[in-house]
C-alpha cells in the first residue's frame, strides 16, 4: 500500500507547503543535521523533558525522541481541519450533556443504551449534575491521521486527560533555537500563546458565584506518573499551584489549598488524575492521590473540574465508531472530518469479517490507550494473530477493529539521513465558556522505525514540530 508522501505530490513534485523546506533540505548536509539533533537532544536533557515507560524494565525516564525536520502544513488545510474539530467537540460536549441528563440520543437510537450505561468510563455519580456552560471537555486532544492529499481522518477522540502539549511547545522552543534562518524563510504561526489561551478557558468554566478572580490549580498524581514533567511544565506556563490530593482539602463543600498564609478557596482544578482516584469517598477508597468529598463539591457547583468527571465514555473507541451519526443528531449537518471505518467486533457480522480477515486489520481495546492492547495484523506473526483470534471469540465486544491505513509520510532525519516516516497529528481544542480556541498545529507524532505504523512514544515513536504557514506560498518576507 503506497502511503501518501506531504513532501512530495504524484510525479516526485514538490508539494506548496513544502518548496521552501525541500530545497534547503537539499542543500543542508547530513553532518549540521546530525550535529543540530545532538544539539536538540541537550536541550531536551537540560530541561529535563522525560518520560516513564509504565512496566518498562528499566524503570528508567527517556527522552522522547525528537525529529528536527518540521511537518508543514498550509493555511488552507488548517482552516479546514479547525473547522471539523470544531464540530466534533461541540458534539462531544452536546453528547456528554445528553447522556448525563435526558438520554435523548439513546431514545433515538442513535446509539445502544448498553455501550452507554455499561460502559466502565460511565459515571452514575453525574446524572443530573449541571456544569457551568454546559462543558465537559475543555481541552481536547483529537488523534488525526492523513492518508491522501485532501482528508484527514479521526483516529481517536481524547477527552478525559489529553497529554502531549508541553512537547507540542518545546519542540517549537527547540526548533526557533536551532534553526533561526529556516523560520525566516516561513511565516509560522505561533503557537507559544497556547498557555494563555488555555488559563482563559479555565476560568472562563469557573463556577458562576466565583468571587474576584477564579483561583485554578493543577491537580497531578505526583512525581511517579508517567507525565509528571507535563504537569509542572504547564503549572509553570500558566502561573497556577501545582497540587497533589495532600495539598487541597473540602470544609462545607468547598475545596481549599494549603498554604503558608491559610487555607485558599480553588475555584477550578485542571485535573491530570484519573476519574477512579479523584475522591476516595465516591470512587476508589483505596485512593491516597485525590481529595476525599472532592464529589460532594463538585456536584454542590462550588468548583469546577477540568475535564469533567465521566468524560470517558465519550473517548470509548466502540462509541467513537458511532461518533458520524453523533455529529449529525447535534448539529444537523454532515462530519467534516471522516472516521476511520470500523467493524464493531460486538456485532455478529463484523465479528466474523474480524475473524476472516485479521491479517488485514488492526484490532484495538476499547478502552485501550498508548497503542498497548493492540494488534497490527500485516505486522503480525501467526502466533500473536491466533492469540488475538481467542480473545475476539471470548469477548468479542471488547474490540473494534480497522482497515491498516497507509498513514502519510513526512520527510525525517533517521541514522540513514533524510527518509519519509509515517506520521499522525493531535491538535488541541479548548472550550470556554466564551467559545472554542486554537493554536495552529498541534503534536506530530512519527514513528520512527522504517515501515512502523505505530507513533506512540511509549512504543518507538518521537516527534516532530507542526508548522502552519500563514501564507499559502509559505515565502517569507
Amino acid at each position: 500500500m503506497q502511503a501518501f508522501d506531504e513532501m512530495t505530490a504524484a510525479g516526485n513534485e514538490c508539494r506548496t507547503a513544502y518548496k521552501t523546506l525541500k530545497p534547503w533540505l537539499e542543500s543542508t548536509s547530513s553532518d549540521l543535521l546530525r550535529q543540530r539533533r545532538e544539539e536538540a537532544e541537550l536541550l531536551f536533557r537540560r530541561v529535563g523533558i522525560t518520560f516513564a515507560v509504565y512496566g518498562d524494565a528499566q524503570g528508567e525516564e527517556r527522552l522522547i525522541p525528537f525529529d528536527i525536520i518540521p511537518r508543514v502544513l498550509e493555511r488552507s488545510e488548517w482552516d479546514h481541519l479547525a473547522r471539523g474539530l470544531n464540530q466534533r467537540v461541540e458534539a462531544l460536549n452536546a453528547f456528554l450533556k445528553d447522556v448525563y441528563s435526558n438520554g435523548e440520543v439513546i431514545r433515538a437510537g442513535v446509539i445502544p443504551e448498553d455501550l452507554v450505561y455499561r460502559n466502565p468510563y460511565y459515571r452514575p455519580e453525574m446524572q443530573g449534575v449541571k456544569l457551568p456552560h454546559d462543558i465537559y471537555v475543555m481541552i481536547a486532544g483529537i488523534d488525526l491521521v492523513r492518508v491522501d492529499a485532501k482528508d484527514f481522518y479521526v483516529l481517536e477522540d481524547n477527552a478525559r486527560t489529553p497529554s502531549g502539549v508541553s512537547y507540542m511547545l518545546e519542540n517549537r522552543e527547540v526548533m526557533m533555537r536551532l534553526f533561526p534562518e529556516l523560520f525566516a524563510m516561513h511565516r509560522v504561526e505561533p503557537v507559544e500563546h497556547y498557555p494563555d489561551e488555555l488559563l482563559k478557558t479555565l476560568r472562563s468554566v469557573a463556577p458562576t458565584h466565583a468571587p474576584g478572580e477564579p483561583t485554578v490549580a493543577l491537580l497531578t498524581p505526583g512525581q511517579y506518573n508517567s507525565a509528571y514533567y507535563e504537569h509542572t511544565f504547564l503549572a509553570d506556563k500558566l502561573g497556577v499551584e501545582l497540587v497533589e490530593g495532600r495539598d487541597l482539602f473540602v470544609r462545607e463543600n468547598t475545596v481549599y489549598m494549603r498554604t503558608t498564609e491559610g487555607p485558599k478557596r480553588v475555584d477550578v482544578i485542571y485535573r491530570r488524575l484519573d476519574d477512579d482516584f479523584l475522591d476516595p469517598l465516591a470512587f476508589r477508597p483505596d485512593s491516597a492521590l485525590g481529595v476525599p468529598g472532592l464529589m460532594s463539591a463538585y456536584r454542590a457547583g462550588n468548583v469546577t473540574l477540568a475535564n469533567a468527571v465521566g468524560t470517558g465514555v465519550a473517548d470509548d473507541k466502540a462509541v467513537y465508531s458511532y461518533m458520524p451519526e453523533i455529529i449529525k443528531f447535534y448539529t444537523g449537518e454532515e462530519p467534516i472530518l471522516k472516521n476511520v471505518p470500523t467493524w464493531r467486533c460486538r456485532e455478529p457480522d463484523a465479528l466474523k469479517y474480524v475473524l476472516d480477515h485479521l491479517p488485514e486489520l488492526v484490532v484495538k481495546e476499547v478502552d485501550g490507550s498508548g497503542g498497548y492492547g493492540m494488534l497490527v495484523g500485516p505486522k503480525a506473526d501467526k502466533a500473536q494473530i491466533e492469540a488475538f483470534r481467542g480473545k475476539l471469540k471470548s469477548d468479542p465486544s471488547k474490540f473494534i477493529a480497522q482497515p491498516t491505513l497507509a498513514l502519510s509520510t513526512c520527510p525525517t532525519f533517521v541514522d540513514e539521513g533524510v527518509a519519509p516516516r509515517h506520521v499522525d497529528l493531535r491538535p488541541y481544542v479548548l472550550t470556554g465558556a466564551d467559545g472554542v480556541r486554537f493554536v495552529p498545529g498541534g503534536l506530530t507524532r512519527v514513528a520512527l522505525k522504517d515501515g512502523s505504523l505505530v507513533v506512540n512514544s511509549s512504543q518507538g515513536g518521537g516527534t516532530k514540530d507542526t508548522w502552519v504557514l500563514d501564507e499559502a506560498t509559505g515565502e517569507g518576507g
